[in-house]
């Protein structure tokens, strides 16, 4: 695949520790012991088992009560990713590589696809953190109360709490590398491109829960049933709209940032600020709605245990990678290699740990209720009603 080999990336494998031209074929396996760092098979075990065990409870929950909408935001998240990231990798290929150089390198891995470009962790964390996030908000209600444009930003919002957590700390532990010559990058905050932290953490999952909440939960919500046709159709649909949100959400900072990164990065910022105050003003007061009034009748106790063993794992790679991150100079560590910025990670894990608490808290009074209730308890478990009508 040396054709393939584009100067850019060719240089990035090198700085990782890995030749372009040896990355091996459409897939390839390596030892985990033999990997850059011990931290690589780690994220890779976490992220890949936590979207095995996302699929499968997807999977379980349309047998049990017909609700199609985690299956369809799983693989919609997964079309997604790959209508989004080959052309990144092989800008030659798809004839764009006069317009879009490569962006960034992903370190090699246990399991590999596309000559060294295509983790399979990578695979799984478009559906993975999506279920999350997506999850966390629906089981706060906003949907059904504020709707689905309010909805999908709280689930930005939250994805983007969780995703910044990981984002952050790649470039250090050599999980991927950044072109940071890219006028795409540009501007960086600190290891991180902004429009990473703006678009491929918050307006993409965005655009996502918007697409999936209005083409199958709203109906779902509703009871309605769908063929296995429908739900093919309408998760593809998901993907290649769920894409062209991405292009389009942005639109603002791309066109006004046009000839200046500066103002591109301030419009990034304006537009990440405008989500994160509307998230936070609807989420809190959901939160207290539902300590004080009619609980919700909706819950999944896998992604809140799951996303607690996701912040646990973060904390001890972040713990970690602490006396490294000490000791950098200029925003290199000894190595030579980016650190993200701590602050903006502490207040990542502060939101993301809060959202997971009011999962937790905003339905006190339901898991009272079903401990008194005399009723079938497998009607109450994890959401799932005794009727399709019930169903959130």
């Amino acid at each position: 695949m040396t054709d393939h080999c584009s100067p850019t990336f060719a240089q990035l494998a090198t700085e990782l520790g890995f030749s372009c031209s040896n990355a091996g074929g459409l897939v390839e396996v390596r030892n985990p012991f033999a990997l850059e760092n011990w931290t690589l098979p780690v994220l890779e075990l976490t992220i890949i088992v936590g979207s095995v065990l996302a699929l499968v409870y997807a999977i379980v929950r349309l047998r049990r009560t017909g609700d199609p909408t985690n299956v369809v935001l799983w693989f919609g998240a997964a079309a997604y990713l790959f209508v989004i990231e080959p052309p990144l990798y092989f800008p030659a290929a798809f004839g764009i590589e006069d317009h879009v150089d490569t962006m960034f390198a992903h370190n090699v891995f246990t399991v590999d696809f596309l000559w060294g470009r295509l983790p399979l962790y990578i695979v799984a964390i478009y559906p993975l953190m999506a279920t999350v996030a997506f999850e966390i908000v629906r089981m706060l209600g906003v949907f059904r109360r504020y709707g689905l444009v309010v909805g999908a930003a709280c689930v930005g919002f939250v994805h983007h709490a969780f995703y910044e957590i990981f984002d952050q700390i790649g470039p250090q532990l050599r999980w991927w590398e950044w072109s940071t010559t890219n006028p795409l990058n540009q501007p960086m905050f600190d290891s991180v491109p902004l429009p990473s932290v703006v678009v491929f953490a918050t307006l993409w999952p965005m655009s996502l829960a918007l697409c999936v909440q209005y083409f199958v939960g709203r109906h779902a919500d509703r009871g309605r049933r769908f063929t296995g046709i429908q739900l093919v159709w309408r998760t593809i649909v998901i993907g290649l709209l769920a894409s062209l949100g991405t292009f389009i959400l942005p639109l603002p900072a791309t066109v006004l940032g046009m000839n200046s990164s500066t103002v591109r990065g301030a419009v990034y910022a304006v537009e990440l600020a405008v989500v994160a105050v509307v998230a936070v003003v609807v989420l809190v007061r959901q939160w207290m709605r539902l300590r004080e009034g009619p609980p919700d009748n909706y819950s999944n106790n896998f992604v809140r245990y799951y996303a607690v063993a996701y912040l646990g794992v973060m904390a001890v790679l972040w713990i970690t990678a602490l006396p490294d991150f000490l000791k950098a100079a200029n925003g290199l560590t000894r190595n030579g290699d980016p650190v993200g910025n701590p602050w903006y990670t502490l207040a990542c894990f502060v939101v993301a740990v809060l959202c997971v608490i009011a999962t937790f808290t905003a339905d006190v009074r339901r898991r009272d209720k079903s401990s008194d209730d005399t009723t079938d308890p497998s009607a109450v478990s994890d959401g799932a009603a005794s009727s399709p009508a019930n169903v959130r």
